[in-house]
């Protein structure tokens, strides 16, 4: 009995540390919040926030992952215009757009992000499913090594920090992002996936 036990400490610990972190989070900014201070805030040890997230690029990876389990569902499993019942040419635009209203309304978070740890941004589980979505759609229209670059041009798109330097830098609109966003996810689709 004390394993399963010790799997639900766990699950909550791990909870306690994740609804902590977006209560700092969202008075500092992730940037200016420590481990320590997480791991004070839920009512735990700091061995036990390592425990659970490796180091400070694994937690800020499984708040992105909480945040954005109900977008990744309406993708995974979803209807039309985010679901994969969706011809390419009406999913992937509809893909990336939600991702950068999402990367729009998170931006400090994903900012730290991509830019934590060591590690290529490319070879984190958020980017790799991303990846493998859009590729998939991708492929029904091109080859799959295309459609493999394509997925990687377009998420390139979406990264934080180019949509933080787009609103910052360039005062551009929410709107006027995502219409240059759906022009440039259009002008790149292969001819079979704008039919």
């Amino acid at each position: 009995m004390p394993e399963p036990r010790q799997r639900a400490d766990a699950v909550r610990s791990r909870e306690a540390v994740l609804d902590a972190a977006e209560e700092l989070f969202a008075r500092s900014g992730p940037a200016e919040v420590s481990m320590n201070a997480v791991a004070a805030a839920a009512g735990v040890g700091k061995g036990t926030v390592f425990r659970a997230f490796t180091d400070r690029a694994g937690l800020l990876q499984a708040l992105a992952e909480r945040r954005t389990a109900p977008l990744r569902r309406a993708v995974a499993e979803g209807p039309v215009p985010l679901g994969p019942d969706t011809p390419p040419h009406q999913r992937v635009p509809a893909v990336l757009d939600a991702l950068a209203r999402f990367k729009l309304d998170n931006q400090s978070l994903y900012l730290v992000l991509e830019e934590a740890g060591t590690s290529s941004p490319y070879e984190s589980p958020s980017y790799t499913w991303w990846h493998t979505t859009l590729r998939g759609s991708l492929a029904q229209c091109t080859d799959a090594e295309r459609a493999g670059f394509l997925a990687h041009a377009l998420l390139a798109a979406v990264r934080a920090d180019l949509i933080a330097h787009l609103v910052t830098v360039e005062r551009l609109s929410v709107e006027e992002i995502r219409t240059r966003l759906a022009a440039h996810v259009h002008s790149v689709l292969p001819a079979d996936a704008r039919r």
